[in-house]
């Protein structure tokens, strides 16, 4: 790995992409700790520990506690990101668009831009007026409103500027980097807060340590397991040319989702603990107490039960979206591939829905472990660790990739790569 290291800053290509990639990323970690003027931070602090803004301050890396410039993060980027993704299956005109290729994704892309900034216009508007009962904002006026409006919404346009340009000019995708440098940037604090306890128990933190080490290396297995179909294609002779004949796979991977399954889940689970902060209505109330995470300090069965079982519904749905068996089916006919002993069309779709049935299964089990583990450590060990299996999942998930963009940079020159 260090030889491969070495030979990636020997290539001054590579080199100038990861020291760029590094800057961008130093320049926003810079922007998430500048506070926005005229904020009482010390009242931010104990509203975004739980709930949606605990994960919309996971996101933005500590930058929401302490009401920066780039509160709001890359989270309205994701948001419609997922809606568009949403809208493909059921409106047939963005369907269109995105088997165009290229020219298609550009389009879709620049749609989500636009409504990036509507979603950080709103949530901007409505984060001003949660954070106004707490006395966070010193001089709640139109003036210095508008100010606080403008440059949460002004942020997350910057930070998704940067992301583009980590993706032309640096290395990895550069919005999952940033969400990456986010949760990164919150391990040092943890560990410490950690050690800090008083009354420790060294053995619980030795078993906890392990755990952390396990947990890791489950997910790497997790992400990178997957089952490969195997695909022949026929020969073909066009004109004096024979095309066709080799054999290839389709890997269809164990959690084919990601993390998008504990996002979407924490969401609706938490949606109305959201809601009955701003409306005072009381069957919306009692709903909200009874998906609270903890009562009376120890982890809810209820809220546990319920987000176990979103987690694998919105498994299943995403995975649905992601990757369609019949328009796979269809390209493989097209091209005069089959998979051996099946025929061509439907019956290639059924035994791929059938497959990816029976693998998403134990992919959304984990999944869910993951998320509900950090609840169980907390109660019952009594390690106040805040570092999630989302966030283990993200960073274990973006540094794979990344490594993967390195791996064929170096491949190309000849040099052996990272995962060899």
């Amino acid at each position: 790995m260090f030889h491969a290291i070495i030979n990636a800053f020997r290539i001054k290509e590579i080199r100038n992409r990861i020291l760029f990639t590094i800057a961008i990323l130093a320049l926003y970690r810079f922007g998430a700790n500048i506070t926005i003027p005229g904020i009482d931070a010390s009242r931010i602090l104990e509203q975004v520990q739980t709930g949606i803004m605990g994960m919309m301050d996971l996101f933005s890396g500590g930058a929401l506690e302490r009401f920066a410039v780039f509160s709001l993060g890359i989270m309205p980027y994701i948001t419609a990101t997922i809606v568009m993704q949403l809208l493909q299956v059921v409106i047939p005109k963005l369907d269109q668009l995105a088997k165009e290729g290229e020219a298609g994704r550009r389009k879709i892309n620049q749609i989500a831009r636009y409504m990036t900034v509507g979603l950080a216009l709103m949530q901007s508007i409505a984060m001003v007026f949660f954070f106004k009962n707490s006395g966070a904002i010193i001089n709640f006026d139109f003036a210095h409103v508008i100010l606080i409006i403008a440059t949460l919404t002004a942020g997350t346009t910057l930070i998704m500027w940067l992301g583009e340009l980590i993706n032309i000019h640096g290395i990895g995708n550069g919005i999952s980097l940033i969400i990456f440098a986010n949760i990164i940037s919150r391990i040092p604090g943890q560990f410490i807060s950690l050690f800090r306890l008083e009354g420790r128990n060294y053995f619980l933190l030795v078993v906890f340590v392990i755990i952390f080490i396990a947990v890791v290396m489950a997910v790497i297995l997790i992400q990178q397991g997957e089952r490969k179909i195997p695909v022949q294609y026929a020969k073909r002779i066009v004109g004096r040319k024979v095309f066709g004949g080799q054999s290839t796979y389709i890997p269809l991977k164990v959690n084919q989702s990601g993390v998008m399954p504990i996002i979407l889940a924490v969401s609706i689970v938490l949606f109305p603990a959201t809601i009955a902060q701003f409306i005072n209505v009381s069957w919306i109330q009692r709903i909200a107490d009874a998906l609270n995470p903890t009562i009376e300090g120890r982890i809810n069965p209820i809220y546990a039960i319920t987000y176990t079982v979103f987690i694998i519904i919105f498994a299943y749905f995403y995975t649905a979206i992601t990757f369609n068996p019949l328009d796979t089916a269809d390209n493989l006919r097209r091209y005069g591939g089959f998979i051996p002993g099946l025929r061509p069309g439907k019956t290639t779709a059924d035994y791929l829905t059938g497959i990816l049935n029976r693998i998403t299964l134990p992919g959304a089990i984990f999944l869910a472990i993951i998320a509900i583990l950090p609840e169980i450590l907390i109660d019952y060990l009594g390690i106040p660790f805040k570092f999630g299996g989302t966030s283990i999942l993200i960073a274990v998930g973006v540094a794979l990739d990344t490594m993967r963009q390195l791996e064929s940079h170096l491949t190309m020159r000849d040099y052996e790569g990272f995962l060899k």
